[in-house]
């Protein structure tokens, strides 16, 4: 399943590099942007994984853009780029709303380490949502919310089973998803995640003999954008 990941910077060949970067890295789906204006666009189209931001943008402040997301209830890591180094920089940038402040030029790798280390702690916070399929996923309350924000109530081990199988973001064999889920209990069996998965299909596909979200593929389970 790709994971969306907006990157703004006005730098053509720095976006390019990162989202070819990015796309290296793992299932990302990069949304670029090269304005505020381009982002405030690209933010009101969904949910996305994380978020890179340019400071200097050719018609704003990348700050002031933060904020303003984070006004608009984008909740997901946002980490702001910069030329500029100084402590008063930062301390903006913070304030306003970013997880983070890393100066150019800089290293991907480091990039994103400290990108995985909000990720992780965004993924225990009250906050965190992701989108599956037509649906916003919001681990922490155990439900998802469909497109007219009906909402559907999960038990413990189906939220645990769409978490791991978004965060994989491919097709998890059946005997992983089992030990990631109920952990190594060899009381458990293949046939009590079966049981979970047919019972999560009830829930949230339209046609559950018909599967096209949470589908079986090469002796696992996968989940589909």
């Amino acid at each position: 399943m790709s994971r969306r990941v907006l990157l703004v910077d006005d730098d053509r060949m720095l976006r390019a590099s990162l989202a070819e970067q990015l796309a290296q890295e793992g299932a990302f789906k990069v949304v670029e942007a090269g304005s505020c204006a381009e982002a405030r666009a690209a933010a009101a189209d969904g949910l996305y994984e994380f978020v890179i931001l340019d400071v200097g943008l050719p018609d704003g402040d990348g700050r002031e853009l933060c904020r303003e997301l984070r006004t608009k209830g984008v909740s997901c890591p946002i980490v702001l780029l910069t030329a500029a180094d100084s402590d008063s920089d930062t301390i903006r940038g913070l304030e306003a709303g970013a997880n983070d402040y890393i100066t150019k030029p800089f290293r991907f790798a480091v990039l994103m380490a400290r990108i995985h280390a909000h990720l992780r702690s965004h993924g225990m916070s009250e906050e965190a949502a992701y989108r599956i399929g037509p649906y916003t996923f919001r681990p922490s309350a155990k439900l998802l919310l469909d497109e007219a924000d009906k909402k559907i109530r999960l038990t413990e081990k189906e939220t645990n089973i769409l978490k791991f199988l978004y965060r994989s973001g491919e097709t998890v064999p059946r005997e992983t998803l089992l030990h990631e889920v109920w952990g190594y209990n060899p009381a458990v069996t293949t046939h009590t995640l079966e049981t979970h998965i047919y019972r999560l299909r009830q829930k949230i596909e339209k046609s559950p003999g018909e599967a096209r979200i949470l589908i079986t593929e090469s002796g696992g389970y996968r989940l589909m954008a």
